[in-house]
């Protein structure tokens, strides 16, 4: 699995050589934003199921057409197939939180999820619309403090720029 630790290492050896000032710098800033990783991860652990269910009703509203018979919604089977991929994606951006690296959600939710997808007929905006209501309903100070928010939200925006 990627961390940001994993990567400069990765990279520096590729190149043949020891890792740089600015590599030794990066993993330096991963690590000073380590306690707001951990926040947030520990924030979205404790609420993931309400996290996700508000998410999944956020999109179920915008696109109520899913529920329709014979779309991706339409019976009790999709749906709760639905909010199991909104909670694994946030069960994702939980462990990359906790690894400080996208690691996770590149290998396990992101690597051919377009063509699953296409594959199974299923539309990714409503997964859009989910994360991205997720990411515009945190608040700081209410939810999460504004560091903490910042990394939770740079990795929904990496989920949601990955389906767009």
């Amino acid at each position: 699995m990627k961390s940001v630790v994993t990567t400069v290492v990765t990279a520096a050896d590729a190149a043949g050589r020891f890792p740089s000032t600015s590599d030794l710098e990066s993993v330096q800033g991963s690590l000073q934003r380590a306690a707001a990783r951990m926040e947030a991860a520990e924030k979205l652990a404790s609420n993931i199921d309400n996290v996700a269910k508000e998410a999944y009703d956020a999109c179920i509203k915008k696109y109520s057409y899913l529920n329709d018979a014979g779309e991706a919604n339409s019976t009790d089977t999709f749906k709760s197939k639905c909010l199991r991929d909104v909670k694994h994606y946030l069960r994702l951006i939980n462990y990359c939180l906790v690894v400080g690296g996208t690691g996770p959600l590149d290998e396990w939710g992101i690597a051919g999820q377009r063509e699953v997808y296409r594959a199974l007929n299923l539309p990714t905006a409503p997964y859009v619309e989910a994360l991205s209501f997720a990411r515009n309903r945190g608040c700081a100070p209410r939810d999460l403090s504004a560091q903490a928010l910042v990394e939770y939200n740079s990795l929904l925006d990496y989920v949601i720029n990955s389906l767009s």
